[in-house]
C-alpha cells in the first residue's frame, strides 16, 4: 500500500533535518525517487481535479440553456391564431394549451368540418378548420305536384305547374263545374232554358253557390274543392271545416298544434317563438339568437330555447380563500394559491357553464352532457352529482369510461321548467386530492313538445 503524498513529504523532510538518524531514513537516490513519484501524483490529482471542474462547469451550462428553454417555452406556450369564418362567427378567444375554440355558422348556411377545437400539448390545433357552405333549401324537393323550386337566401319559393297553388304547390286551384247543354233533338228549348232560371244561392266565405247543369231533364250540382252540399238545398254549397272533421284521422291529426279552418280548406299555426314548417303541419323553433329577435345587453349571452330565448351572465364564484378569473365566456379559472393556504388548494380548480335547451317530456333514461378529463395528472377520477333531492329527482350521474361521467335525465319534465344540476369531477392520487372541477348545467325546458 502506498502512503499519502502528505506522509511521505513530511517523513523526508524529517531525515533531511536530521541527518544522524541517517540508519532509520532512505538514501538520498531513494528520496529524490520517492519526490518524483509524489510529483507526479501531484500533476495526476491536478489532472483530475481540473477534469471534475470542466465537468461541472458543462452540467451547469447545459442547466442554463434548458431553463431557458423552458422559459422561452412558458412565454410562447400557445396554438397559432385560427382564422374567422366567412358566413360564421368563432366563439373563445384563448389560444392556451387545453383551450377549447366553438365556430357557429350564419342562418342560411351549415358547419362543414369541427364545431370545436382544442389547443393541444403540440401546440397545435385538434380537428380541421371548419367552413360555412349555403344550405340549398331546394335538395330536400319542397314543391309538389310538378313545381319548380327557386333556392333563395335562408329561403326557397315555388313556381307551380298549372292547376296547382299555396307555398309549396299543395292546394288545387279552384274549379268550377262547366255548364254542358245537351242540344239534342231531344231537349227542347223551354228544358235548355231552364239552366239559366235555377234559384240563386247565397254567397260568402263560408257560402259557395253551386255550378248545376240539367241534362235530359235532370239536374246536376258540383261545389269547389272545400265545400261540399248540405241538406236538401242542392244548390248551396257550404264550407267543409276540416279541423274538426281529420281531428283525430288514421294519419293523425291534421297540425301538431293548432288547426285554423278557413273558407274552403284549412291552415296549422304554431304558438309564439315558432314557425310553420315547408310541410305545413309541425312547427319550427325561431333562433332569436341568430337573428337578433332579442334584448339581450353586451354583457350577457343570448341562449336560443324552444320557443324563446333566455339573456344569460356568467360571473365567476366568489368563495372565501380562492379567487376566480374568467378565462373564456362559459368558464372561470382559480387564481395560484399561496403555498400556505390550503383551504384555496382545496377550493374547485375551475367552474364551466353550459346551457341546454329541451323540449317537453323529453323521454327519459337520456344522456344529457359529458364530462371528460383533458390530460389526467392522477391515478383515479371520480364523478359525483352535487345538490340535494330535488336535483337528484331530475338527474343521475354515471360513468361511460374511465376518462368520462354522464348527466343523466332520470324522469320526463313536464315544461316549461328551468332546471339545474352540478356535476363535480375530482382527481386523486392514492386517495389524496389534486383538484376538482365543477361542471354547471342548465337545462330550459319548453312548454310543447314537438
Amino acid at each position: 500500500m502506498f502512503a499519502s503524498p502528505v506522509t511521505t513529504i513530511t517523513l523526508l523532510c524529517f531525515c533531511l533535518l536530521h541527518p544522524t538518524l541517517g540508519q532509520d531514513c532512505p538514501g538520498r537516490q531513494e528520496i529524490q525517487g520517492s519526490l518524483k513519484q509524489v510529483q507526479k501524483l501531484l500533476s495526476s490529482h491536478e489532472a483530475s481535479y481540473m477534469q471534475s471542474l470542466r465537468n461541472l462547469k458543462k452540467k451547469i451550462n447545459l442547466l442554463l440553456s434548458s431553463a431557458a428553454r423552458q422559459n422561452t417555452k412558458a412565454i410562447n406556450s400557445t396554438c397559432p391564431k385560427l382564422e374567422s369564418l366567412i358566413n360564421g362567427r368563432k366563439l373563445g378567444k384563448s389560444h392556451s394549451i387545453g383551450h377549447e375554440v366553438h365556430f357557429l355558422c350564419d342562418p342560411g348556411y351549415e358547419l362543414v368540418g369541427s364545431e370545436s377545437r382544442v389547443c393541444q400539448e403540440s401546440l397545435t390545433w385538434s380537428g380541421q378548420q371548419p367552413t360555412c357552405r349555403d344550405i340549398n333549401e331546394c335538395a330536400s324537393s319542397p314543391c309538389l305536384n310538378g313545381g319548380t323550386c327557386v333556392d333563395e337566401v335562408n329561403q326557397f319559393s315555388c313556381v307551380c305547374a298549372k292547376g296547382w297553388a299555396g307555398v309549396t304547390c299543395q292546394s288545387p286551384v279552384p274549379t268550377f263545374f262547366v255548364t254542358m247543354t245537351n242540344t239534342s233533338a231531344a231537349t227542347s228549348p223551354s228544358t235548355a232554358a231552364a239552366a239559366s232560371t235555377l234559384p240563386a244561392a247565397t254567397t260568402g266565405p263560408y257560402v259557395r253557390p253551386s255550378r248545376c247543369t240539367i241534362v235530359q231533364g235532370t239536374t246536376h250540382c258540383t261545389c269547389e274543392p272545400g265545400y261540399t252540399i248540405s241538406g236538401r238545398d242542392s244548390y248551396t254549397c257550404t264550407d267543409i271545416d276540416e279541423c274538426e272533421l281529420f281531428h283525430n284521422g288514421q294519419a293523425g291529426r291534421l297540425c301538431l298544434h293548432a288547426c285554423v279552418n278557413t273558407p274552403g280548406g284549412y291552415r296549422c299555426s304554431c304558438p309564439a317563438g315558432y314557425n310553420v314548417t315547408r310541410d305545413g303541419r309541425s312547427c319550427k323553433d325561431i333562433d332569436e339568437c341568430a337573428t337578433r329577435q332579442n334584448n339581450c345587453t353586451k354583457d350577457q349571452m343570448c341562449i336560443n330555447t324552444y320557443g324563446g330565448f333566455q339573456c344569460v351572465r356568467v360571473d365567476c364564484p366568489k368563495i372565501p380563500n380562492a379567487t376566480y378569473v374568467k378565462t373564456s365566456p362559459m368558464r372561470c379559472e382559480r387564481n395560484p394559491c399561496p403555498v400556505d393556504n390550503k383551504a384555496c388548494s382545496q377550493a374547485p380548480n375551475s367552474f364551466s357553464y353550459h346551457y341546454l335547451a329541451v323540449v317537453s317530456n323529453l323521454s327519459a333514461p337520456r344522456v344529457m352532457f359529458r364530462v371528460s378529463a383533458l390530460r389526467p395528472i392522477g391515478d383515479t377520477l371520480r364523478f359525483s352529482l352535487l345538490g340535494g333531492r330535488p336535483v337528484r329527482r331530475h338527474f343521475t350521474v354515471q360513468r361511460s369510461d374511465r376518462l368520462t361521467g354522464e348527466l343523466m335525465l332520470a324522469s320526463p319534465v313536464q315544461g316549461p321548467a328551468t332546471l339545474e344540476a352540478e356535476v363535480e369531477m375530482s382527481e386523486l392520487e392514492r386517495r389524496v386530492q389534486l383538484g376538482k372541477y365543477i361542471t354547471k348545467v342548465t337545462m330550459f325546458v319548453s312548454q310543447y313538445e314537438f
